[in-house]
């Protein structure tokens, strides 16, 4: 599998995963110049903007190691923006990220980190 299409999948899987816990979706792949958001949930009265990391293997570390301190400021200044469009910067937020391993043959396992950054 491409490293595009495992993050693609990674994403659905991660969006199926956060509904079943009770999260609703307000946006996905949300994209500005600077940056991306995986998903955009929300958890009770809280926005909750997803950072999604798919691996087959952990070659290179665990997935959360790749969300370096540059990735988190491109990831704060896009949720920035997004709260600014919808005019709700006073909503209460928070940054997570979901870990999924998914191995041939086998359930994908999943890790969720809540207040990640």
């Amino acid at each position: 599998m491409k490293k595009s299409e495992l993050g693609r999948y990674g994403e659905e899987l991660a969006e199926k995963y956060l509904e079943k816990k009770g999260f609703k979706l307000l946006a996905k792949n949300f994209r500005r110049r600077h940056g991306e958001i995986d998903l955009i949930m929300q958890d009770g009265e809280t926005w909750v903007f997803v950072e999604v990391k798919a691996r087959t293997n952990k070659r290179f570390g665990e997935p959360i190691e790749s969300v370096t301190p540059y990735k988190r400021e491109h990831i704060r200044y896009c949720a920035n923006m997004y709260l600014y469009m919808k005019q709700e910067e006073d909503r209460q937020v928070r940054f997570d990220v979901v870990e999924i391993m998914i191995y041939p043959g086998k359930e994908p396992v999943y890790r969720h980190v809540v207040n990640a950054f």
